[in-house]
């Protein structure tokens, strides 16, 4: 079965003031659209037909570059629309107390995780991955990779990610992308991210 565009569980001004509307509808109908699309080409192309997207993920070291941007780009979306609700919520429960154990405060962990994504050198994603043994750890990934890829250099479960690629923010925040990784903490959703973390074996 053919991979498919994930409907938004919110509309496409949902997350304004901090992601336009213009912005999230372009960002869901064409550039996610068009990852599905090429995903479904290089998969139908390599044979790959009845594989999880995470098992390709797990060998993506043996793909073509085309299932590898494609395959991570929808992925990488999939998670990223998840991680974000209207309005926004405040972290809380386990998720909190390893990131306090692990960062020193939840603050020092923003300005962490900020810098990380600000450092990316052009397009990629920021994310805080479970890298077992209840450890985290913040990463970057250029391009549509991603913690779940075999040659990922840093690997992991990612329970927390954003995308730092212009058009994630560019109508906005123009090349200030300082900017929205600080306004992006007003819709995460915590509760998606402490599922995710207790979900980690």
């Amino acid at each position: 079965m053919a991979f498919t565009l994930p409907p938004l569980h919110y509309g496409y001004d949902a997350l304004e003031p901090t992601i336009d509307a213009q912005t999230m509808t372009l960002h869901h109908t064409k550039h996610h659209q068009a990852y599905v699309d090429k995903l479904n080409e290089g998969v139908a192309e390599e044979g790959l037909e009845g594989q999880s997207l995470e098992q390709i993920l797990g060998g993506i070291s043996r793909r073509s570059k085309k299932v590898r941007n494609n395959g991570g780009g929808h992925w990488n979306h999939s998670f990223f629309w998840e991680t974000m609700t209207p309005g926004g919520s405040q972290p809380s429960g386990q998720v909190l107390e390893a990131i306090n154990s692990t960062f020193g405060g939840f603050d020092s962990f923003k300005k962490k995780f900020a810098e990380a994504g600000v450092g990316q050198f052009g397009s990629g994603w920021v994310w805080l991955v479970a890298t077992g043994g209840g450890s985290l750890q913040i990463t970057s990934t250029p391009n549509q990779d991603n913690p779940l890829m075999d040659d990922a250099p840093v690997k992991g479960t990612p329970i927390l990610g954003n995308d730092v690629w212009e058009h994630a923010y560019y109508l906005k925040y123009n090349n200030r992308r300082s900017d929205y990784l600080n306004a992006w903490w007003d819709v995460v959703n915590w509760a998606a991210v402490n599922e995710r973390l207790g979900s980690v074996g």
